[in-house]
C-alpha cells in the first residue's frame, strides 16, 4: 500500500518531460529573518526548492498570478478576473507559448521550469485545503510562460492601450504592472575606498503580484545569487552574485502601438490592407466566471488582424501591437543573467533581447559600471507619428524588426565614476559630458526626455562629492528631501509664493509650508501639510479636473482643504509626518517617513482617523559593496519573508524598514548554514 501511494505521489509531481526530483538533494535553509536560501546539486532542484519555500510563505499570491496566466482568474474573482482571462486569450498568449515552447526555450531552462512546477505542485498536493482553484493543477512550464508573457505585455503598456480602447474594463490589469524605482552605481573613480557600490532600490507595491520576495538560489551548476523576485518567478529578477549585480527601474520608451483599421462599409468584418480587403480573424473566447458562488461559462468574441489583436468598438476597430506579444524567452534571459560572471557575459546575454523593457544599472567586482535603458523597440517607418493612433491599412506601419541592444541609450564606464536612474530620461544617466548623445538617435523609439524630483535631487547630492564614502552612498540612497526646484506634473510654485497676510484664515498653514525645508522625515510637519495637498491634487486630477499650474485661487482652495483636514482629524495643523503616515502590517502600526518622489519615496492611501498607510515606494532594498574579498551585502524588505499573518516573519523586518535600517546578508554557503534558524527538505 505504501509503495502504491508513493507511486501516485511521484506521478503527481512528474512533468511532461518525465522529470523526477529527489527532495533529499534540496535544502531550504531559513535564516533568522525567515529568508529562504535554497541549496541543491542542480539548477532544476533549486527551482523546486524555491517554489516550495515561496509557497510556504505566499501560496495564495502565487496561485492568483498563475490563474491569471492560465486564464482562470474568473473562477476565483468573478467578473473582474474574467476580464483578465479575456485579455490573455485576446493576445493569444496560450497559442504563442504552444507554438514557440519547443523551439525557443532551451533544454536546460525547460528543466528549471519543470523543477519549479514540481515544487509548486508538490506543495499543492500536500496542502490541498490551500488550493484556490483545483483546475489550476498541475501547473506546467507553459503555464508559467503564459503568465510571464502577460505580465511583460502589461509592463509594455497593454493595460493603458486596452483601457484607452475599451474603457474601464481593462483597469484590472493595473496590479500586474511594476511601479517605479531608483538605482545607482559608483566605481573607484568616485569612491574613496576604491570599492564598487550598487544600490538596488525598487519602488514597488508593498503587497500583491509585483511585490518582492527575497531569496538566495545556489546550485553546484554555477548558480549563486541573492536578490528579489515576483511571485511565480523561478529566478532572481534583480540582485547580486559573487561577481556582479544589477538593479532594474521602470522605463517608458514607445513599446506599443495602436492602429485604427479601415473597415469595409459593405462588410464590417473586413479591413483594408495595402489596397485589399482582408477578413478579421474571429474566434470565440470561453470564460468561466464565478457569480454568486457558481461558476458560469460565458462566450465572448475576439478578433485578430495583421497587426495583432483587434477590438471592435463604437468608435471604430482598433488593433494593438507590442514586441512583448511575440517572445516567450524573458524569464530565461533573467535566469541567464543570474549566472553571468563578468560584464562580457552579462552584455552578451542582453543581446537576446527577450526582456522587453526596464532600465538596468550594473556593477561588478572588476570595477565595471554600466547603464542601459533596455527594451524591445521596433524599427519604425519615420514618416509616421508613432505617438498617435496609426493608420491600420498599410504594411508601412507594420514593423517586424527590433533595434539592436547596441542602439539603445546606454553608458559604460563613464569618467565621472557613476551611473543612475530614477525613472527619469535615459539621456541623464551620469555627469553631463558623458551621457548618451541624442545625435543620430531614432526619435521613433520614443524614449522619455523628462526629469523628476528624484533625478534632480540625486544630481544635487552627487555634485557635492569629488569622492564619496560608503556612508555617503547610503546617505544619498535614504535621502528624504525634495530638490530645490520641484518637478511634479503640476507646477506647485504658487503654493510657496502666497502672501499669508492676504489670507488670514489660512495664514498659519501658508507660513508652515513656506518654512518647510522640503524634508519628509517622521518629525516634519511641513511634509504632512504638503502630502495632504498632494493627495488632494492627485484625486482632483483623477476626477477630470486637469490643470498644469496651481493658480492663486486653486492654492487658496488647497490650503483651506488641508487646514480643515488636519484640524478635523488631528485637532491641530502641526502634525508630524510619523503621526500622519504609517507603515501597517497586521497589528503593527509604525511611523513612516517619505513622500511621493523623494529618493526614499513613499506613496500612501487613506487608512483611518485621517491617517494614511504606505502601499508603494521603498520596498525591497539591496545595497552591495564589491570588495576584494567578495560582495558585502545588506538588505531589507518592507514587511518580512512571509505573507502569512501567523508567521513570526510576517512583519519582523518592518521596524528596521521604517527606521531606514538594514540586515546583513551573505552568499557564503558555510555562513548561511552556520547561522541558520531552520534547515529542512521540501516534501
Amino acid at each position: 500500500m505504501r509503495n502504491a501511494l508513493a507511486a501516485v505521489y511521484l506521478t503527481f509531481i512528474m512533468l511532461p518531460a518525465q522529470a523526477q526530483f529527489n527532495v533529499a538533494n534540496i535544502d531550504i535553509v531559513r535564516d533568522k529573518w525567515g529568508v529562504p536560501h535554497i541549496f541543491a546539486n542542480t539548477d532544476a532542484e533549486v527551482a523546486y526548492g524555491l517554489a516550495y519555500a515561496h509557497a510556504e510563505d505566499d501560496f495564495e499570491t502565487i496561485q492568483t498570478s498563475f490563474l491569471a496566466g492560465k486564464a482562470m482568474l474568473g473562477r476565483l474573482k468573478g467578473k473582474d478576473g474574467a476580464a483578465i482571462d479575456y485579455v490573455v486569450h485576446l493576445l493569444r498568449i496560450p497559442e504563442l507559448v504552444e507554438a514557440k515552447y519547443a523551439s525557443d526555450i532551451s533544454a536546460s531552462y525547460k528543466k528549471v521550469l519543470e523543477g519549479y512546477c514540481a515544487g509548486f505542485n508538490a506543495y499543492a498536493k500536500t496542502h490541498p485545503k490551500e488550493v484556490l482553484v483545483k483546475q489550476l493543477l498541475p501547473l506546467t512550464p507553459k503555464d508559467m510562460l503564459c503568465y510571464s508573457v502577460l505580465q511583460l505585455c502589461v509592463s509594455s503598456g497593454a493595460d493603458e492601450a486596452l483601457k484607452s480602447i475599451f474603457g474601464g474594463t481593462a483597469a484590472m490589469l493595473a496590479p500586474l504592472k511594476p511601479g517605479g524605482s531608483n538605482a545607482f552605481a559608483f566605481n573607484s573613480k568616485k569612491t574613496a575606498d576604491g570599492q564598487v557600490y550598487l544600490n538596488i532600490n525598487s519602488h514597488q507595491p508593498l503587497e500583491g503580484p509585483v511585490s518582492w520576495y527575497e531569496a538566495q538560489l545556489c546550485s553546484n551548476e554555477g548558480w549563486n545569487i541573492l536578490g528579489a523576485l515576483f511571485p511565480g518567478s523561478p529566478s532572481i529578477l534583480h540582485g547580486c552574485n559573487q561577481y556582479l549585480g544589477w538593479a532594474h527601474t521602470v522605463n517608458n520608451p514607445d513599446k506599443l502601438d495602436i492602429y485604427q483599421l479601415e473597415i469595409n462599409p459593405k462588410n464590417k468584418l473586413q479591413y483594408s490592407f495595402d489596397g485589399e480587403w482582408l477578413p478579421l480573424d474571429a474566434f470565440k473566447v470561453h470564460l468561466n466566471v464565478k457569480i454568486a458562488g457558481l461558476t458560469i461559462g460565458v462566450n465572448k468574441q475576439a478578433y485578430w488582424c495583421k497587426y495583432g489583436p483587434a477590438m471592435v468598438t463604437k468608435k471604430g476597430v482598433f488593433a494593438i501591437r507590442t514586441p512583448a506579444m511575440f517572445d516567450i524567452r524573458g524569464l530565461e534571459e533573467w535566469y541567464l543573467l543570474n549566472k553571468a560572471t563578468n560584464f562580457t557575459e552579462f552584455r552578451n546575454i542582453l543581446n537576446m533581447g527577450a526582456i522587453p523593457g526596464y532600465n538596468m544599472v550594473y556593477a561588478d567586482r572588476y570595477d565595471t559600471i554600466y547603464y542601459l535603458s533596455n527594451g524591445k523597440i521596433p524599427i519604425r517607418n519615420k514618416n509616421y507619428n508613432w505617438r498617435g493612433t496609426l493608420p491600420g491599412n498599410t504594411a508601412k506601419t507594420l514593423w517586424t524588426e527590433m533595434h539592436a541592444i547596441g542602439e539603445l541609450p546606454q553608458v559604460l564606464q563613464p569618467p565621472a565614476g557613476y551611473v543612475f536612474n530614477t525613472n527619469n530620461t535615459p539621456f541623464d544617466a551620469t555627469a553631463a559630458p558623458y551621457n548618451y548623445t541624442l545625435q543620430g538617435y531614432d526619435e521613433t523609439m520614443g524614449y522619455e526626455k523628462t526629469e523628476n524630483n528624484r533625478s534632480l535631487r540625486f544630481n544635487e547630492l552627487v555634485r557635492q562629492y569629488n569622492t564619496l564614502r560608503y556612508a555617503d552612498f547610503k546617505k544619498i540612497k535614504y535621502d528624504l528631501r525634495l530638490p530645490t526646484a520641484l518637478s511634479y506634473v503640476v507646477n506647485t510654485d504658487t503654493l510657496f509664493l502666497l502672501n499669508p497676510q492676504q489670507y488670514p484664515n489660512i495664514a498659519d498653514v501658508i507660513r508652515l509650508l513656506q518654512r518647510w525645508d522640503k524634508n519628509a522625515t517622521v518629525t516634519s510637519t511641513g511634509a504632512t501639510l504638503f502630502s495632504v495637498i498632494y493627495y488632494y491634487v492627485v484625486g482632483d486630477l483623477q476626477g477630470s479636473k486637469p490643470y498644469k499650474t496651481i493658480t492663486t485661487a486653486k492654492a487658496v482652495e488647497l490650503f483651506t482643504y488641508a487646514r480643515n483636514y488636519l484640524t478635523q482629524h488631528f485637532k491641530t495643523t502641526i502634525v508630524p509626518m510619523g503621526s500622519y503616515q504609517k507603515l501597517v502590517r497586521g497589528n503593527k502600526i509604525l511611523p513612516m517617513q517619505g513622500m511621493p518622489d523623494v529618493i526614499a519615496a513613499t506613496y500612501s492611501v487613506p487608512f483611518k482617523n485621517g491617517m494614511v498607510r504606505a502601499v508603494q515606494g521603498e520596498s525591497y532594498i539591496e545595497l552591495v559593496r564589491f570588495t576584494q574579498n567578495g560582495p558585502q551585502i545588506e538588505t531589507i524588505n518592507c514587511y518580512g519573508a512571509s505573507n502569512r499573518p501567523n508567521s513570526p516573519h510576517y512583519a519582523d523586518q518592518a521596524e528596521l524598514f521604517a527606521k531606514q535600517q538594514t540586515k546583513p546578508m551573505t552568499l557564503n554557503k558555510a555562513e548561511v548554514y552556520k547561522t541558520a534558524e531552520r534547515i529542512y527538505h521540501p516534501k
